[in-house]
């Protein structure tokens, strides 16, 4: 039998990871990402950019997960990267650049809470963030495209980083 929200044999959970978005602002990406927060136990969510409506589309895609989702959203990232950094986080990028890993590589500290950022729809995340992580980290992809929409490269990213937290 299929089971549904109140059945669900899933049990609440909150993973020491912070989602940080460098300016995702298609709604149906947005709503998508407070769902993944939700769906993968995340302590907070911080969209970056430009102040997003909490409108329809967003409502409609997140589920109402928006509610329940500690999140806030500040214009310029830079400062709070830098703040979780200083206090010990671990800051990982989900982009494809020159330098970065295969996903399947990641190794954490486990004494070390995490940040994981990811970028823009379009423009990926902003090169003055890179600069700061810890280290940068793709997707591996074998087919023609070289990029996938963020919120299913995200759910990827957070599966695999609570795996690994879930079995080390």
């Amino acid at each position: 039998m299929q089971l549904n929200y109140y059945s669900s044999k899933f049990k609440s959970k909150k993973f020491p990871i912070v989602l940080m978005c460098d300016n995702i602002i298609r709604p149906a990406n947005v709503g998508s990402i407070f769902r993944l927060s939700d769906a993968f136990g995340v302590e907070r969510l911080i969209l970056g950019g430009p102040k997003i409506e909490l409108n329809r589309k967003v409502w409609t895609t997140s589920r109402a997960t928006e509610q329940v989702v500690d999140y806030e959203q500040v214009e310029d990232l830079k400062p709070l990267l830098l703040d979780y950094k200083k206090n010990g986080y671990t800051i990982i990028a989900l982009e494809i650049t020159t330098d970065s890993k295969p996903l399947s590589e990641l190794k954490l500290d486990l004494e070390r809470n995490i940040v994981l950022l990811t970028g823009s729809e379009r423009y990926g995340i902003n090169n003055d963030l890179l600069q700061y992580c810890d280290g940068i980290y793709h997707i591996e992809m074998y087919g023609q495209n070289s990029s996938m929409n963020v919120a299913q490269a995200t759910s990827v990213a957070l599966y695999e980083i609570i795996k690994w937290l879930s079995h080390a």
